[in-house]
Order: structure tokens, then C-alpha cells, then sequence
């Protein structure tokens, strides 16, 4: 689990694809280097989110770690687009001293969405982003939370065509690798947990009362129709 505050920013220095007699599967490697203010306490299996996916460290010494990658990740995210020198933010699992700043972020990153606009605003930055999924727009909320590239950020607005917008203060700015994409990138996003949770709650709810037919559900909708019937009789 992960707060969204990004701890810092690393470079990649390697990203290998894998064949199928690799690894049984295409996926790759990846070797992030200027990593030694967070690998003081690592260890093989620990997890760590780069550019808000949570991964596997495979491999490390005191300033470079390296990660597997599966073809689900890869499908997923924007790992494709990790070449030699790209800068990915780095945040360790949180542990019991960590203060919570950020929101619930899992690691687990829904999809992918486009930079459509970048303006600055004083001095914040308003981004607009646009899914390539349109199943997560309904998890999108105007003030709620949301992790874009592991960094927890809030929707300011949402337009009628499903721009969702951020705004990024100058200190954020300062300590993430969003300001340094341009318009056209693509950025992971994991949508908050709770709407998520919500709406499978409703589904399994709604789905069991239906399906039992002395549920109150059925007994309202029974009544309903009824009550509709005697009123189109007379």
C-alpha cells in the first residue's frame, strides 16, 4: 500500500523485453539508477511504486534496483514508453512511521490516460487528461482523489466530454516527473478504491435481491406493478 507522496525520482538506465523462452511470457525488466535515498532499507521482494505501479525489486545495490514486469502490467500501463533516461517516480510501501498525506493508493494501476492540456496558472499548472478506457470515467469525481503516475492528486473539474482536470502547486511540481511530460503523453491512473468498492457492493446487493423472489426488492416492484395495473384498469 502506498500513500501517493512521491519520495523521489528515478532514471531508468535499462528495459529488456522478454521472449517466451525467456520468461514463459512477454515480459521485461527494468533497471532504475539515482535511487539512494530509498534503497537505505531495501530488501529482495520489497515492493516499491514507480510511476504509481506497485513492482517487485528482483535486484539492487546502494544506488540502482531492478524490477520484473508481466505482460498484464505492461497492457496495462504506460511501461512501454520507460526508455534509457526516462524519470519515474519512486515511492516505498508505506510502514508504521509514515505519515498518511496522500490518499489509499494500491499500486494497482486501472489504465492509461493522455496529457490533452497543459497551462499554467500562476504558478500551478493545470493539466487535462483524457482515459483511453471510458469504463473508469464513472470513478472519476470532481474534488475526489485520484493517483496519476503514483502521485496522489485531486480532480479540480470534469468537462461534458470527460476531461478530467488536476492542478499542480509549484513545491509538487518540484518533487514529481509530471511537469516534465508534454502534451500527448501517457501518464498511469489508478482511480480511487472507494468508488470501486461502492459500486460492486450495489451490484451484489441489487443482483441477490433480485434474484430472491420474497426480497423487499421484488416485493416493491410486485406492488408497483400492481398498483400501476389497478389504476390502468379503471
Amino acid at each position: 500500500m502506498f500513500t501517493g507522496i512521491v519520495e523521489h525520482i528515478g532514471t531508468v538506465v535499462e528495459y529488456k523485453e522478454f521472449d517466451d523462452t525467456e520468461s514463459g511470457g512477454q515480459g521485461a525488466s527494468v533497471t532504475i539508477t539515482d535511487c539512494k535515498p530509498i534503497l537505505g532499507d531495501c530488501h529482495i521482494g520489497d515492493s516499491i511504486a514507480c510511476n504509481g505501479i506497485c513492482l517487485t525489486v528482483t535486484e539492487f545495490d546502494d544506488n540502482t534496483f531492478k524490477v520484473g514486469i508481466s505482460p498484464e502490467t505492461k497492457d496495462r500501463t504506460n511501461v512501454a514508453s520507460w526508455q534509457n533516461g526516462a524519470k519515474i517516480n519512486l515511492e516505498r510501501a508505506v510502514s508504521q512511521e509514515v505519515r498518511f498525506g496522500g490518499h489509499y493508493v494500491q499500486g494497482h494501476v486501472d489504465t492509461v490516460a493522455t496529457i490533452v492540456s497543459k497551462k499554467p496558472e500562476g504558478n500551478s499548472i493545470i493539466f487535462g487528461f483524457k482515459l483511453r478506457d471510458p469504463h473508469f470515467d464513472r470513478f472519476i469525481v470532481e474534488k475526489g482523489f485520484i493517483a496519476i503516475d503514483g502521485t496522489s492528486l485531486t480532480v479540480t473539474t470534469i468537462d461534458q466530454d470527460d476531461v478530467f482536470y488536476i492542478s499542480m502547486i509549484k513545491h509538487t511540481q518540484e518533487h514529481v516527473n509530471l511537469p516534465l511530460k508534454s502534451v500527448g503523453s501517457l501518464v498511469n491512473i489508478e482511480v480511487d478504491l472507494t468508488g470501486k468498492v461502492i459500486e460492486k457492493q450495489i451490484e451484489t446487493t441489487l443482483k441477490n435481491q433480485i434474484d430472491n423472489r420474497n426480497s423487499k426488492l421484488n416485493q416493491l416492484v410486485s406492488q408497483l406493478i400492481d398498483e400501476k395495473l389497478k389504476s390502468v384498469s379503471k
